[in-house]
Formats: C-alpha cells, structure tokens, sequence
C-alpha cells in the first residue's frame, strides 16, 4: 500500500497581508497528479488543515476542490486537526464524508478507532491523532493528572497499542500533530508550548510501523519510520530556499518498506534582497526574481521616501520591507533617559532623525515648533 503524507496546508494563510489560496490550490491540486502516477491509495494530512478555527468561505471551497480531486485521483483522504483547526468544525459531517472517501479524525475520545483499509496483505490501521490540548485532553482522555504534551500523546498511545494489539497482523499508521524532540522548528509555527512543556520524546510513538507528523514546516527526518512532511507552501521568509515536498510510504506484507520524497512545485519563490533602494531598482542581477515574492532591506542611510511603492514597480510582489540603516539599530539607552530634560521641540526634532536617519533642517525645526505653539494654545483655550 502507498500512502502520500502531508501536513500543515494552513488553507487561508497570508504571507505578510497578501493572500495565498491561489498559490495552495495550485500546489494541493497537483497532488492529485501524484496519487495517479504514484498508484497512493491513501493521502494522509498531519494537522492544521487551516489557518484559523473559522475559516473563510474561500479557504473552505479551497479544501473542497482539493479533496474532490484526490478523490477523483482513487486515493482516500484522512486527515486529523491541528493546534490552528478546530476539531468540531472540521469533524463536522465526517460519518457522511467517510462513505466518499474523506476520512477526518477529529474526535479525542475515539482516537483508538482506526481507519481500516485493505491490500492484497491484508489491513492497514490508520489512527489519526486530533491535537491535544492538555487541558483539555486528559479529561477527554479519563488522565486527570496529564498536564503535558508528552503526558496526553502518552495516554493516546497507550489506547492505539491496546487496539493494534486485538488486530494481530494488522499493520499500522498514526497521524499526529506535536513537536517531537530532535525536530528543527521554522518562524512560521504558531507556538504550542503549554506552562513551558510541548516537547514530546519520539519513544512516545513507539510500537507503529509509521507516524505521520505534523506542526514543523520544515520536512525532517526524526527516524525511518517517524517524519514530518512540512508544509507544502513556503509560509516565512525564514523558509526561503526551502524545498518543499511530501513523503511518499510504502508498506508491504511486514510493515513499512520505504519512503521516499516527492518534491512540490512552488507556484511563487521567495527571496531577500538587501541594498539600497537605488540599487534594488537597478541592479540588473534581479531581473530573474522580479516575479518572486520579495522582502527587501534597505541600508540607505536615510530612509527613502515611499520606498515600498517603488520597489514594487520593479518587483509587483514586494510584501515585505525594513530599513536597516543608519538610525535602524535600536538606542541601547531607553528612550526615556535620551528624552530626560529635552523640550517638546527637542523631542519632536528626535523623532524626525530616527524616522529619516538624518537631522531636522533649521526651517523644519521651525515649522515644528511652530505646530506645537499652535497645539499648545488650542488646548488652553478649551
């Protein structure tokens, strides 16, 4: 049996404003073609099938399309919520969608309840773990005293291997969404840390032939048999460079017999310039990344005027940009001690060479003191 294991789809991110259902249908669609060239009989998504608890319409139509197609493809879909899905909503009419195909493991108390598929070997068990919320999970669980990640994911396990243990031959995959130790972290994880414990030890998922993970972006072997597919989209600048991919399992008669990575397509690259404006305007080395989505910083040592509108002249899909110039590193004093004793003009004048990177000009200077004589007498006069 093959199975495609993905994660993190995060349907309705933005990528710092700019929205990207077009580039996730684009990609997620075109799983569709591996299951049909790779023969996957099952596709298997490790959390966070969202963005947010509630969804926009678009996001949702998103997923139904995607789905549709991996169905049309002649895999089954299984899928299980993560820390930014809410377990209701997605679990909403799953005994309905099962009869199509769309298996969505959301309920904490019936997680020992597998998806049961079939090979010419006989039965693979599917056991999909919804996130656990420790708060909230040990009294879903009957494990009052869990308060960590490691502690409910425990328990969890604990009813999976009681249930692999009355399917004798039976082979097995669990799905769960954590962050196992020995895994690399990006910038664009939402923190799952709860009274400073998340991280799980990877003997907690012991006695399965593979875990599909899920929560880190960044696809990562922990063991043979214990992975994370990442995301299937760049989410942060941080991901930059990132080959993106899903892990393609096979099992055999004995368990697992291989995986191996099937690299995505990346409908928009990202890319960090650094220069100044002028040169991020000109230099022709940029013309291959034009089309990128482009975080830029500045070094100019005053900060231009406008400078994202111009950048995207050149670049359309500039999202992003800093200016790390003079002035751009923070005081190491506080700004209370620099403005102890200073007037209002003073302050105002400070305001306008941080902000610019240079000094307020004599008329400016005037203009200001100017404005603020003018506030002063309004606010005496009411």
């Amino acid at each position: 049996m093959r199975l495609l294991h993905t994660s993190d789809w995060h349907l309705g991110r933005s990528l710092h404003g700019t929205d990207l259902l077009a580039e996730q249908e684009a990609v997620l669609s075109g799983l569709a073609a591996v299951v049909a060239a790779e023969s996957v009989e099952v596709v298997l998504v490790a959390g966070d099938v969202y963005d947010r608890a509630v969804p926009s319409a678009d996001a949702t139509a998103v997923l139904d399309r995607v789905v549709g197609r991996l169905l049309s493809a002649g895999a089954a879909v299984v899928m299980t919520p993560g820390n930014h899905d809410s377990a209701r909503r997605l679990g909403t009419f799953s005994g309905l969608l099962s009869a199509a195909g769309l298996h969505v493991r959301a309920s904490t108390p019936r997680l020992d309840e597998p998806v049961l598929l079939s090979d010419e070997h006989g039965d693979v068990a599917v056991y999909g773990l919804p996130y656990l919320e420790p708060e909230v999970a040990r009294h879903e669980l009957g494990t009052e005293g869990a308060r960590s990640h490691e502690a409910v994911l425990g328990a969890a396990m604990e009813r999976v291997r009681a249930d692999l243990f009355l399917r004798p031959g039976t082979r097995s995959v669990v799905l769960a969404h954590a962050f196992v130790g020995g895994g690399v972290a990006s910038e664009s994880e939402r923190d799952i840390c709860v009274g400073g414990v998340d991280l799980v030890p990877a003997s907690v998922f012991d006695g399965v032939d593979y875990v599909a993970l899920g929560h880190l972006h960044r696809p990562q072997t922990l063991s043979p048999r214990l992975r994370y597919s990442g995301s299937p989209l760049a989410y942060s600048f941080g991901e930059a460079g990132q080959q993106k991919q899903a892990w393609l399992v096979e099992l055999d008669g004995t368990g697992l017999a291989g995986v191996r990575p099937v690299p995505l397509p990346t409908p928009r690259r990202l890319t960090v310039l650094e220069g100044t404006l002028d040169e991020l305007l000109a230099d022709p080395v940029h013309a291959e990344v034009e089309d990128h989505f482009v975080s830029a910083r500045l070094t100019d040592p005053a900060r231009p005027t406008d400078p994202m509108r111009r950048l995207q002249t050149r670049f359309p899909h500039c999202v992003h940009l800093e200016w790390t110039g003079a002035g751009g590193a923070a005081d190491a004093r506080s700004y209370q001690e620099r403005m102890r004793g200073r007037s209002d003009v003073e302050i105002a004048g400070e305001f306008v060479q941080h902000v610019r990177g240079v000094a307020a000009s004599a008329a400016e200077r005037d203009l200001l003191a100017r404005a603020l004589g003018a506030h002063g007498r309004a606010e005496a006069a009411r």
